[in-house]
């Protein structure tokens, strides 16, 4: 059986290779799906997350974020001593995961010029910068997904049915929440593929917006926990 730590690293590079992957395609110069829409990136994105949870699902409790890995070791329903390991899995797969997008769509970067929008195949950046509401969105989105987890972890369905509920949470918050911030949702998610998009050799990528990344990293992790207390406390 696959170690927890491969399952937290391969689930999540799948998860970044297919959502990084579909925004990718929808805003690459000379992609087929160019210009398909944000319809397409939210559904690319619910999809993504269903079939990382199906991949590490059994070995590690597909986690594939460290918000939800503080948040549940917060609460006490996760072993602190196993979080550095979910943790590295999670940021290592997350590079792995931009990395092969970068090279799915090898021939795309020098045929896109503008550097801000190959760097959006990467990583997130809000619509509107500001501080406060940047700040805001993330919370909030990861307060949703992490309340939402909790709920339908307490909810019995069909054997192998939870990957799609769980996608099914993650396509309604990017369609009602994604459209401020690109919804990181998850530390992992925006900070491995900025890693990667500032290692690789990238054609014209520009400047990886150092100075945003602290928001879609440490909101998605505050949101998580603070959602799972009000679930324990709601639930006690």
């Amino acid at each position: 059986m696959m170690s927890a730590f491969s399952a937290e690293l391969l689930g999540t590079a799948l998860l970044i290779l297919l959502g990084n992957g579909v925004v990718a395609g929808v805003v690459l110069k000379g992609s087929k799906s160019q210009n398909s829409g944000w319809i397409v990136i939210t559904l690319g994105w619910a999809m993504a997350v269903t079939m990382g949870v199906y991949l590490a699902g059994k070995a590690s409790g597909a986690h594939l974020n460290p918000a939800v890995t503080l948040a549940l070791a917060s609460i006490g329903t996760f072993e602190w001593e196993k979080v550095p390991a979910y943790l590295s899995a999670q940021l290592l797969g997350a590079i792995l995961g931009a990395t092969l997008v970068w090279l799915q769509y090898l021939p795309h970067w020098a045929h896109t010029e503008e550097a801000a929008t190959k760097r959006a195949a990467f990583c997130t950046d809000p619509a509107l910068r500001h501080t406060t509401g940047n700040c805001i969105s993330e919370f909030l989105g990861s307060f949703v997904l992490l309340y939402g987890l909790l709920s339908i972890g307490a909810n019995q369905f069909a054997e192998g049915l939870n990957p799609l509920v769980v996608g099914a949470l993650i396509l309604a918050i990017g369609l009602s929440m994604g459209g401020t911030t690109g919804y990181a949702i998850n530390p992992a998610r925006d900070l491995g593929p900025r890693i990667a998009h500032f290692l690789l050799p990238v054609a014209g990528k520009g400047d990886s917006e150092w100075k945003y990344a602290w928001i879609p990293v440490i909101m998605p992790i505050l949101g998580g926990i603070s959602a799972a207390w009000v679930f324990q406390w709601m639930n006690s």
